[in-house]
């Protein structure tokens, strides 16, 4: 079943592919459960966006949905993740079928970015969801559980921000997922970010010019000017900001918004243009990214790490290249992290 994109606007009437009117919502939708049957629900929370899976107690898929609300529990206090979760909880029991009353027997596992802290987690969790029971784990923690099915294995997070997890003789083993501002070290936004301070410097003549420096100023029209105040108080999360005010979230100011980690790392895609074509600039920051790949990759090999998944939309386009560095250390993911999510929330009931 493919999933549903919902607007944040039409998200709560949305059911089977058409758009009805909310008092219609629920009796409309064609009731199949059973009540004594047990859900399972997971969230693939991201930097970029939320993605939702309701399943049955096979984890086959029932119902699915897609937020484009970037779903970080570090920014905004966790306001805006919780609020790109909520938004999908009504509209995925509905295209499955399902009463919301269902969700009391529904065991629910969150894969959040951002969860790296124990309090952010903690925190999350304490909420108000609706679910019979909540597990609220690191983003890589489902990506983990999916790439390997529960064996042992390491799994990189190459996106819009970094990271890596392995499982070697049942020991978890963490590095990285430390944030944009300290860590990411292999992350599309960080990368971003070098690409756009090279760029300044080539402008100003203290570094080499390049056509993708070229390419990056004429974004700004070549005025530094535009790239500090893009940097300092950028439109497009001011206006994500302001629309989590006009959903109840009101205590921030309209105080200048900075660029946030999926603003640098929009800017991946013309890298990797220009780095097919022999750009110079694009080289050399490729060779840092495959440096600092290098040594994650050796993190865990020292450790004893037989196999090791790459995830994440920079790490895709990467895997050809990164597949000639590795060989068969490297494999593909078995499955999709919001499969992992389903997993670990199963696992977690069987554990009560």
């Amino acid at each position: 079943m493919g999933a549903k994109r919902l607007s944040r606007t039409s998200v709560s009437h949305y059911v089977r592919g058409e758009l009805i009117p909310t008092a219609c919502f629920f009796r409309s939708a064609i009731l199949r459960q059973n009540d004594s049957a047990h859900y399972y629900l997971g969230v693939d929370g991201g930097g970029t966006k939320c993605r939702m899976r309701l399943a049955d107690q096979n984890l086959t898929t029932l119902g699915e949905a897609v937020s484009q609300t970037p779903s970080n529990l570090q920014v905004r206090n966790g306001d805006a993740a919780y609020a790109a979760v909520m938004e999908l909880i009504g509209p995925v029991f509905a295209q499955a079928g399902l009463d919301m009353s269902c969700a009391k027997q529904t065991h629910a596992c969150f894969g959040m970015a951002g969860a790296r802290m124990k309090s952010a987690r903690i925190a999350f969790a304490a909420r108000k969801f609706p679910f019979a029971s909540l597990k609220v784990v690191d983003d890589i923690d489902i990506a983990r559980a999916g790439a390997h099915q529960g064996k042992d294995g390491a799994v990189l997070i190459i996106g819009t921000g970094s990271a890596g997890l392995g499982l070697v003789n049942g020991k978890r083993l963490q590095i990285g997922g430390w944030g944009f501002l300290v860590g990411d070290a292999m992350s599309g936004a960080i990368l971003g970010r070098k690409l756009l301070r090279k760029s300044l410097l080539a402008f100003e003549g203290i570094e080499e010019k390049s056509p993708l420096t070229e390419a990056v100023m004429e974004k700004f029209d070549n005025q530094p000017d535009q790239m500090m105040a893009w940097s300092f108080d950028n439109p497009e999360a001011k206006k994500d900001l302001l629309e989590l005010q006009a959903s109840g979230f009101s205590s921030y100011q309209t105080a200048p918004v900075p660029a946030r980690p999926t603003d640098y790392g929009s800017f991946v895609p013309l890298w990797f243009d220009y780095y097919e074509k022999g750009d110079p600039v694009a080289s050399e920051l490729m060779e840092a990214e495959l440096v600092s790949i290098d040594k994650h990759v050796h993190w865990f090999t020292k450790r004893g790490a037989k196999a090791i998944a790459i995830v994440g939309g920079l790490g895709q386009r990467l895997f050809p290249i990164l597949k000639g560095r590795y060989g068969d250390l490297l494999v593909r993911a078995k499955s999709e992290p919001l499969s992992g999510a389903l997993i670990l929330a199963r696992q977690a009931r069987e554990k009560d």
